[in-house]
């Protein structure tokens, strides 16, 4: 790791100021992956700027929403009463996510904006188009267990490793930023991209922006909720398949349902098409595999991860199947 200087925000404006001034600067909150990556030499800031002096560690319940501060720990969000009552499968999919160590000291804003953990990214002697564009796809013909089955392209086919992101995307939540030209929101199933031609750029946060909160709309997704994560060990495992539930359920036919992957793509999968299906069936086997087959259309793999062409649709059936149960 290189040399650093770190100077500490006490303002999303004052921190939004400073790394405008830096070419190579970076804002620094848990460091739970920021920290792995400079001791790994894949980024190397000349500058942190600490931002956990500004006041964005709030959870408020509003009318019709809660809006979470970027800086909440992911903990103190999967710990909190009211979200466990009215948000519970943002809960479940925090509990699931690394270990209870790393939760005490990941942020949300942080866990949004974690990298890749493909292999080829974090070894520097290694071709990865994402750490240095134009270099090459290492996993591409190589070790892909871990790699993505939707929305891949020739340039990268890693995958995004969040839980909360799988949640955030099925429960329609919004985030917020701020940056050099001021406030604005952005849909969170379109704030990760697709690798595309671009693969270095992991989300569609302009240059120098900052992710002040996060909005999730009230919904009836209280009861009928699931979130299921495929891993080699239950211990501080990236998901291999992981499936974010949620049912709206009357007379036990399905009125609304919201379904995410991870561990498939490039970003939290939204499964929009499956969750169209489901709305007005009866719950049943025969439906969630329905669902579940409708999910996996253009799933692609790579060698290594063939099996999960056959995991993915189990999951969601499974996931599917407990969410219903309850």
């Amino acid at each position: 790791m290189k040399n650093f200087q770190i100077i500490r925000a006490l303002s999303s404006n004052s921190a939004v100021s400073s790394i405008a001034k830096e070419s190579s600067a970076a804002f620094i909150a848990g460091g739970t992956n920021l920290v792995d990556l400079m001791k790994k030499n894949v980024v190397a800031p000349d500058k942190l700027i600490d931002i956990n002096g500004i006041d964005l560690k709030k959870i408020e319940f509003l009318t019709g929403k809660v809006t979470i501060g970027a800086l909440a720990k992911n903990s103190q969000v999967a710990e909190d009463e009211v979200i466990k009552e009215k948000y519970p499968l943002l809960a479940l999919a925090l509990a699931a996510g690394a270990s209870q160590q790393i939760r005490h000291m990941a942020t949300v804003g942080g866990n949004m904006l974690q990298r890749t953990r493909c292999s080829y990214f974090y070894n520097t002697d290694m071709p990865c188009n994402k750490r240095v564009p134009k270099s090459g796809c290492g996993a591409i013909g190589g070790s892909n267990r871990m790699h993505a089955i939707f929305g891949a392209s020739d340039s990268c086919i890693a995958v995004h490793p969040s839980d909360m992101c799988i949640a955030l995307a099925a429960l329609d939540a919004k985030v917020f930023v701020e940056g050099p030209k001021g406030k604005r929101e952005i849909k969170f199933t379109d704030f990760h991209r697709l690798p595309g031609n671009t693969p270095e750029k992991d989300n569609t946060l302009e240059n120098k922006e900052i992710i002040t909160s996060i909005e999730i709309p009230n919904n009836n997704f209280t009861k009928n909720i699931h979130y299921l994560k495929v891993r080699d060990r239950t211990s501080y495992a990236f998901a291999l398949v992981s499936v974010a539930v949620g049912l709206d359920i009357k007379n036990n036919i399905i009125s609304e349902a919201r379904l995410a992957m991870g561990g498939v793509a490039h970003k939290p999968w939204r499964l929009l098409e499956a969750e169209q299906f489901l709305k007005g069936k009866t719950v049943s086997e025969a439906t969630f595999k329905q669902a579940a087959t409708l999910a996996m259309k253009g799933a692609r793999s790579f060698g290594d991860n063939d099996f999960k062409l056959t995991l993915g649709p189990n999951s969601i059936t499974e996931a599917l199947t407990i969410a219903a149960a309850k």
